[in-house]
């Protein structure tokens, strides 16, 4: 009887090793960025050297991967990163926000800006757009009566570079 209960011991303690390593080794794995997985990532953008934007004091980017909700070859380029990598993604214009449209320039009379603003090269405008809504617009050139605006979106044309902490992947 004994000999019985000590057998029956040894597998309990046994099969209980086993089934913590097996618990163990599935808090080890670690999350990666996958299509459907929602990640959070803090980071800066440089262009040309200069930082233009980056999520430090405000909360992670989030997004789910694979939506297409942010620039493409950034989520491209996350794909298969885990929780607490850091990396510098950089993507190409083609890649973020395609080459500069020269048929994107269109010329409008000044009086078609409210009274209050003068123009200038380089003024950002909010316009409403038919099909897109509001869109953020560039003013190309202030010519007498007109000034040309630029359609493209403000980082066309422009090599995008990411530093990226990945926070959260669920």
């Amino acid at each position: 009887m004994k000999r019985v209960l000590i057998v029956v011991g040894i597998v309990l303690i046994v099969g209980g090793v086993v089934a913590f390593m097996h618990v163990t080794q599935e808090k080890e794995t670690v999350a990666m960025i996958e299509a459907g997985k929602k990640v959070q990532f803090d980071y800066v953008l440089t262009i040309d050297g200069q930082q233009v934007d980056t999520s430090a004091g405000r909360k992670p980017l989030e997004y789910v991967h694979g939506e297409g909700k942010i620039v493409r070859g950034l989520e491209q380029q996350l794909e298969g990163l885990k929780v607490g990598a850091k990396q510098t993604i950089t993507v190409s214009a083609e890649e973020g926000y395609g080459q500069v449209n020269p048929d994107a320039f269109k010329e409008i009379p000044k009086t078609s800006l409210p009274e209050n603003i003068e123009p200038k090269v380089g003024m950002i405008l909010q316009l409403n757009h038919p099909q897109r809504g509001k869109v953020a617009v560039v003013i190309a050139e202030v010519r007498d009566t007109t000034i040309v605006i630029n359609f493209n979106h403000p980082l066309a044309g422009k090599e995008l570079q990411f530093d990226v902490t990945i926070v959260n992947i669920q």
